[in-house]
């Protein structure tokens, strides 16, 4: 397959662009491609473009762009995962892992037992650094339409906001104590929304006003999962139970 590259803006058929600093250090300095080399470029309008490189001058890389092809590779299920903040690589873990498998939205939560704590410029920072990890993700597992990370929001308002288009949604909360299984509720008419804790739980309040706002605690078997786990190892049953599996 050849190494797919995620480029912002838009992309001409028969045309050349300039790749990047990023990516064309990647391509030039770690894969050593050379003129000639296939690439597919995708900008997350959903197709994905055949490319050749045309040349490679040091750190610069320039791609012939060919012919735009349709690729159906997005899950049938719209899956929105609002993740409480964890710490470090665990929430790196947690994005990555959940665009792998379809997710098409990620909500990072400040909760009460959340570890991190993030406003302001440093949040800002954590959310662009997140968001190449989605571009990253996307460009390893053939997506060519890219999650966006949303802004960090304090959990009790994220639970209040009006989102158009939510009307119908299935609201899953990730909770131990949960009676239900995923395998007990009926496919869902709508898309889902699925709601994970942090290292140590969502507090017994939390989890009150989650279920004031309709959502379903939901529990995966009888283990108690880690929070880099627990997304993660529900969306996977979500997209056998109902996906693309």
């Amino acid at each position: 397959m050849p190494t797919r590259v995620f480029l912002s803006g838009e992309l001409r058929p028969h045309s050349e662009c300039r790749l990047p600093s990023g990516q064309a250090h990647h391509v030039a300095r770690v894969l050593r491609l050379a003129s000639g080399d296939a690439l597919t470029l995708f900008n997350g309008d959903g197709a994905e473009y055949d490319a050749v490189v045309a040349r490679v001058a040091g750190d610069s890389v320039t791609a012939r762009i060919g012919e735009s092809r349709g690729c159906a590779r997005e899950s049938p299920l719209e899956i929105v995962l609002g993740q409480a903040l964890s710490s470090g690589e665990r929430m790196d873990y947690t994005v990555q892992k959940a665009v792998e498998l379809g997710v098409a939205a990620i909500h990072p939560l400040a909760a009460a037992r959340s570890v991190v704590r993030l406003t302001g410029e440093r949040a800002e920072k954590r959310v662009a650094h997140w968001q190449a990890v989605v571009v990253s993700a996307c460009e390893q597992s053939g997506r060519n339409r890219v999650p966006p990370v949303a802004p960090v929001a304090e959990l009790a308002a994220w639970l209040a906001r009006p989102v158009a288009g939510e009307a119908g949604a299935l609201r899953l909360l990730l909770s131990p104590a949960g009676a239900t299984r995923l395998r007990d509720l009926p496919r869902p008419a709508a898309f889902i929304v699925l709601l994970a804790g942090p290292e140590g739980g969502f507090t017994p309040e939390e989890e009150a006003a989650a279920r004031h706002c309709s959502f379903t605690p939901v529990r995966l078997g009888p283990r108690v999962l880690r929070t880099e786990t627990a997304a993660v190892a529900a969306l996977a049953a979500l997209q056998a139970l109902w996906g693309d599996f």
